[in-house]
């Protein structure tokens, strides 16, 4: 693991896991849009884990480089287990590993979603608020469903617990998907005499 602060940016062609980084749990912050939630007898077996094998996963974060801060986008429950746990802080010297991804909020937002759904469970009312937050972003339908792997329905659902009104303000009411094809695009029916 490199335990300079400072390693250099992975090649565009290689993963991010290839350069990873020993950070100071100081200066690593969870993000405000995770729906990941783990109760707390995982949490002790995620403890006891990382005891007993180790940090085997990088923890994924963004680089802030003007506040010099690391922002969680995925490990936000290993990084709380560097935090709490005094046997597992002093045996890693305080240092988290990390993998850096340079990507725009949105991204890092989605990014953060295919980690968990592709892990198990999260949070509805939190992940209905990253929802929320994308099309505030002037993310599309088609962009959200696309990043964060659902159907129309799970989106609507999840535009619906926020708040219906607020996240379709600026669309045309329609009975299919907007984002499939455009109005006018589609083979017009012909028509009867």
């Amino acid at each position: 693991m490199n335990r300079c602060y400072e390693s250099p940016k992975p090649e565009p062609s290689r993963s991010p896991i290839y350069s990873v980084r020993a950070v100071p749990v100081e200066k690593v912050e969870a993000n405000s849009y995770n729906p990941n939630v783990v109760a707390p007898p995982e949490m002790r077996l995620l403890e006891l884990s990382i005891w007993e094998d180790g940090y085997t996963m990088p923890c994924v974060c963004y680089y802030d480089a003007a506040r010099d801060r690391y922002e969680l986008v995925d490990g936000y429950h290993r990084y709380l287990v560097l935090r709490t746990s005094k046997r597992i802080y002093e045996r890693e010297q305080g240092l988290l590993p990390v993998a850096v991804i340079d990507k725009p909020l949105s991204d890092r937002m989605a990014s953060t979603i295919r980690h968990n759904r592709a892990r198990g469970t999260h949070d509805v009312e939190l992940m209905s608020e990253v929802v929320a937050e994308l099309t505030r972003a002037r993310m599309s339908d088609r962009w959200i469903r696309q990043h964060l792997g659902m159907d129309r329905d799970e989106l609507l659902r999840l535009k619906q617990i926020t708040g219906i009104a607020a996240l379709f303000a600026d669309k045309e009411f329609s009975l299919g998907d907007v984002d499939e094809e455009p109005a006018g695009t589609a083979a017009e029916a012909p028509r009867r005499p």
